[in-house]
C-alpha cells in the first residue's frame, strides 16, 4: 500500500501528537506511525457517534440492509487488496488471509440478508387471550463499542461491527495498532457502500487509555481478546450496568477416535493447529490419541509438518507465515523451551526461523510434556501441539475437559462414535473430523466459548440480537377490560380457573 494510501485511510483518525511505530511482521521493517488517541478524543468520538446513531436508527432496516449487500459486493471486489493488507499487517499466508476475507465477505451477505427478518416485530401469545395482546420489539442499545485484536482483524470487525449496524446502532471501534489499516480499510469500503462516516467511528492508541475510554461511555461493548483483559472489561461494564459479550482464550482439544484413519486426521491437525501460525482462538492445541495408536501418528503427523513451506509471499506457494510480531516469538518460544527443559520431546520443528524473517517459527509437535509445564495450563497462541496418549475414550473425554478453557473442540473418526463424544466435551464448538473450520464457518451458528472462554455468542440471529434491548408491546381490548377492583376480581375469578386450566392444555 502506497503512502498517500496510508495517510488517506490515517485521515479518519483525530490528529495527535503520539505515534505508535507499526512494523512488518514478516521482515521487520517499518510501516508507517500510527496516531494514538487521548481519552478526551475517545469520549469525542463516543458523543459524536451518538448524534449519528439518532439518524442511523430511524433508517428502515431494508436500507441497512441494502448497505451490507452492497458492502458485500464492494470487499469481493476489493479482495486482493484486502489480502494484500492482512499479509502486511499480520504476516500471515495468503491462503490463511484468504480464509479470514472469506468469513468477512460472508458475514456481509448474512446480515445483510436475515437482518430485516430477525428484528422485525413479532407477536407473541398473550396472558390474557381476547383481552389482550402483546408484541415484541428489538430497538438498538446506541452505541456499540467493539474492541478488536490484531489475529483477524477484518473477519471479528465484520462479525461484530455489521450486526451492530444492521441493528441500527453505531460503533466506537479500538483497532489494535499493530493491524489498523485493515480496519479502517474496511470502514472505507463501508462508507462507499452506504454506511454513514459517523456510524462508525475507528479509534487507535493504549490499549488500557482507549479500551477503558469506551467501555466507560458507550452502551454495549463487544470484545474479543484474551481472557485476562475480558475479565477488566466485564467488570468495567457491570460496573455501569450495560451488556457486553466477551470471545476470549483457548486451550483447545482434539481427540483422535482408536480406529481413526490416523493420516486423516494428522492433515485435521495440520490446519487446526497451524492455520495463521496458530495466532487463532479456536485453533487446536491438544490431541489425544490412543497410545495403541500414538507412535505411528507422531511418526506420521511429525512428517507431514515437516512437509509445510514456511516464508513469505503474495501468493499461495506458502503454508505456515509469521507470528505477529517479537512479543509473540517470546511467548511461543519460551513456552516450548520450558516444556523441553522439563522433559518433553520435540518431534517437528520447535525453533525459531530467523533465516526467513524476524518473528517465524516452524510449525511444532511436541509430546511427553509433564503437568508442571506451563503450556499445558495456558493458551500458547502459536503454531504449535502437543499430543498426547489415552487408555480409554473416558480418559480422552477427562483430559480434553480438563482445562478452565471451553472454546471449541474436535472429534476425529466415525461420525456416529464421535457424534457421541460430542456429547461431553465442554466446548462452545465441537467440529467432526475438522478442526474448527466446519461451525467457524457457519454464519447461522452461534459462536462462544464456555467457561473462561468467554459469555455471549456472535454470529446467528442472536449475534444481531445482542445488540438490541426487546421491548414489549402490550394491548388491553377496548371491547372487555380487565378487572380494576376487589368486586371485579371476585366475579371474574371462577371464570380465569377455568381459563387457567385450559390454557394449561394449549400452551406450549
Amino acid at each position: 500500500m502506497s503512502e498517500t494510501s496510508i495517510a488517506t485511510l490515517i485521515a479518519h483518525l483525530p490528529s495527535t501528537e503520539a505515534a505508535a511505530t507499526v512494523l512488518n511482521p514478516s521482515n521487520g521493517r517499518k510501516i508507517f506511525d500510527l496516531p494514538q488517541l487521548q481519552e478526551h478524543q475517545v469520549v469525542a468520538a463516543v458523543k459524536n457517534a451518538k448524534t449519528a446513531q439518532d439518524d442511523w436508527s430511524q433508517t428502515p432496516v431494508y436500507t441497512r440492509e441494502r448497505a451490507l449487500l452492497r458492502l458485500h459486493d464492494i470487499l469481493l471486489a476489493n479482495e486482493e487488496k484486502l489480502l494484500d493488507l492482512l499479509q502486511l499487517e499480520t504476516g500471515k499466508s495468503r491462503a490463511h488471509a484468504f480464509e479470514e476475507t472469506a468469513g468477512a465477505i460472508s458475514a456481509a451477505a448474512y446480515y445483510g440478508k436475515i437482518s430485516g427478518k430477525t428484528l422485525a416485530r413479532k407477536r407473541t401469545k398473550a396472558g390474557v387471550p381476547l383481552l389482550t395482546k402483546t408484541y415484541v420489539d428489538h430497538i438498538p442499545v446506541g452505541v456499540v463499542g467493539v474492541i478488536t485484536p490484531w489475529n483477524y482483524p477484518l473477519a471479528l470487525t465484520m462479525l461484530d461491527v455489521l450486526p451492530a449496524l444492521a441493528a441500527g446502532n453505531a460503533v466506537v471501534q479500538k483497532a489494535d495498532n499493530q493491524t489498523a489499516l485493515t480496519v479502517l480499510f474496511a470502514r472505507h469500503l463501508a462508507v462507499e457502500a452506504g454506511i454513514p462516516e459517523d456510524a462508525w467511528t475507528v479509534v487507535t492508541g493504549d490499549g488500557a487509555t482507549v479500551g477503558n475510554a469506551i467501555v466507560d461511555n458507550v452502551d454495549y461493548v463487544a470484545f474479543t481478546g484474551s481472557t485476562e483483559t475480558g475479565r477488566k472489561v466485564a467488570q468495567r461494564a457491570a460496573g455501569r450496568l450495560i451488556g457486553c459479550s466477551l470471545e476470549l482464550g483457548g486451550k483447545n482439544p482434539m481427540i483422535v477416535l482408536e480406529g481413526a484413519n490416523l493420516k486423516r486426521a494428522a492433515e485435521i491437525v495440520l490446519s487446526g493447529a497451524f492455520s495463521s501460525a496458530g495466532q487463532l482462538c479456536v485453533s487446536i492445541e491438544r490431541v489425544y490419541v490412543a497410545n495403541s495408536d500414538k507412535a505411528k501418528f507422531l511418526e506420521i503427523l511429525a512428517a507431514k509438518t515437516q512437509e509445510l513451506k514456511v516464508g513469505k509471499s503474495n501468493d499461495f506457494s506458502v503454508d505456515i507465515g509469521s507470528l505477529g510480531g517479537y512479543n509473540q516469538l517470546q511467548r511461543v518460544s519460551g513456552f516450548i523451551n520450558d516444556a523441553v527443559a522439563q522433559g518433553a520431546e520435540v518431534v517437528a520443528g520447535g525453533k525459531a526461523l530467523p533465516e526467513i524473517g524476524p518473528y517465524f517459527y516452524a510449525p511444532t509437535v511436541i509430546t511427553d510434556v509433564p503437568e508442571t509445564a506451563r503450556m499445558v495450563r495456558r493458551e500458547v497462541f502459536g503454531p504449535v501441539v502437543n499430543v498426547e496418549g489415552y487408555d480409554s475414550i473416558d480418559e480422552a473425554i477427562e483430559k480434553a475437559n480438563d482445562s478452565d478453557f471451553g472454546l471449541n473442540a474436535s472429534v476425529v473418526g466415525p461420525v456416529k462414535s464421535a457424534k457421541e463424544v460430542a456429547r461431553y466435551l465442554h466446548a462452545g464448538s465441537v467440529n467432526i473430523n475438522e478442526g474448527f473450520r466446519a461451525s467457524f464457518a457457519s454464519m447461522q451458528s452461534p459462536m462462544g466459548g464456555t467457561k473462561t472462554s468467554g459469555q455471549g455468542r456472535r454470529n446467528g440471529p442472536g449475534g444481531l440480537l445482542r445488540f438490541t434491548e426487546t421491548k414489549v408491546i402490550g394491548i388491553a381490548s377496548t371491547a372487555l377490560r380487565l378487572p380494576s377492583r376487589a368486586k371485579d376480581y371476585e366475579k371474574m375469578a371462577p371464570l380465569m380457573r377455568v381459563l387457567l386450566k385450559v390454557l394449561r392444555r394449549i400452551t406450549l
